[in-house]
């Protein structure tokens, strides 16, 4: 009776232990350097902003964020990795819904975002324009349209099949009433290249990226598909303005392996949070991609993901058809 007594007494007092130790933990994260695995290539957008949360967060927490850019797999292989990885708030993936939403909608993965905890949303990519190469002979909104619909399929949209920009095309096709041509034109630096070669007509594409061409007159910027102008993008009107209800963003999502404390995700909103309100932040964002400041917390995160989903899931058998 006794031993039993010690024996209950023993576990009682290493469970409260070990849940003040966590408690603790949550309290102080972080206690040591953070990985932030990042689905894309070093030098994108999506790279870029995560760079930039990783520079304020440390000079916030005095603790390293350290960048690891696991490219590969649509954003799956970065995915699994963190999925994989220990729930105690050192390992974080930053991702967009190009893969957190669109990888599930096309097949390539059977996971949807709540696959992880998800801690907040970081930024919204506000800098796509949708431009026309020479060949197109359109410099207009309304003239691509007038083209696309008088010759189904002559307009050439470049895109990479089953992604983010190909859910992007297939959008402005139903709610332009058109039927573009859809070619598997690579990454966007592949794409600027085959507008400028006359291969493709028509990309959805980061303003930054294609700029100098459109001051050259090498292509014309149609239209910006944000609910409001993005005025760091001059004078391009928005698909609303010219009579086409079109909008869709690219949120930046970053999100937790699941079962990570909640004390965790929630801090790290909130340091997300203050990041977002730095100057020097908001300028570092609008001089390199031209990008106003964004920040959604967790449960107005979620719901953003949600609608998200539900707005992607119209174009399930099409994306999944195309792979």
């Amino acid at each position: 009776m006794k031993k039993t007594l010690c024996a209950s007494m023993l576990s009682a007092v290493m469970t409260f232990t070990a849940s003040h130790t966590f408690a603790a933990d949550s309290v102080n994260w972080p206690t040591r350097p953070v990985q932030v695995v990042v689905i894309a290539n070093p030098g994108g957008d999506t790279d870029f902003n995560a760079r930039m949360m990783a520079k304020h967060f440390t000079q916030i927490t005095g603790k390293n964020m350290v960048v690891t850019n696991v490219a590969g797999g649509g954003g799956t292989l970065a995915a699994e990795q963190v999925k994989g990885a220990a729930a105690d708030g050192n390992t974080i993936l930053f991702t967009h819904t190009g893969q957190l939403i669109v990888n599930e909608v096309a097949g390539l993965s059977d996971d949807s975002y709540d696959a992880f905890d998800i801690s907040c949303i970081a930024g919204v990519d506000k800098g796509a324009v949708f431009v026309a190469g020479e060949s197109a002979g359109v410099k207009t909104l309304q003239e691509l349209i007038d083209k696309a619909k008088a010759n189904p399929n002559s307009v050439s949209y470049g895109t990479e099949m089953g992604s983010f920009s190909h859910i992007q095309g297939l959008m402005f096709e139903q709610l332009a009433g058109v039927k573009l041509k859809m070619v598997d034109a690579g990454t966007v630096s592949e794409k600027v290249v085959a507008l400028l070669g006359n291969r493709i007509d028509l990309g959805a594409i980061s303003y930054g990226s294609v700029q100098d061409y459109v001051t050259g007159g090498q292509m014309f910027a149609l239209g910006q598909p944000n609910s409001e102008r993005n005025a760091l993008l001059g004078e391009i009107p928005t698909f609303k303005e010219q009579g086409v209800d079109f909008t869709i963003d690219k949120p930046y999502v970053v999100a937790f392996p699941k079962g990570t404390d909640p004390a965790i995700v929630a801090k790290m909103a909130d340091i997300m949070k203050q990041i977002t309100e730095k100057p020097e932040y908001a300028d570092e964002l609008k001089k390199t991609f031209k990008q106003p400041v964004a920040y959604f917390g967790t449960e107005e995160a979620k719901a953003v993901l949600a609608k998200t989903r539900d707005d992607f899931m119209q174009f399930k058998d099409v994306l999944r058809q195309s792979k």
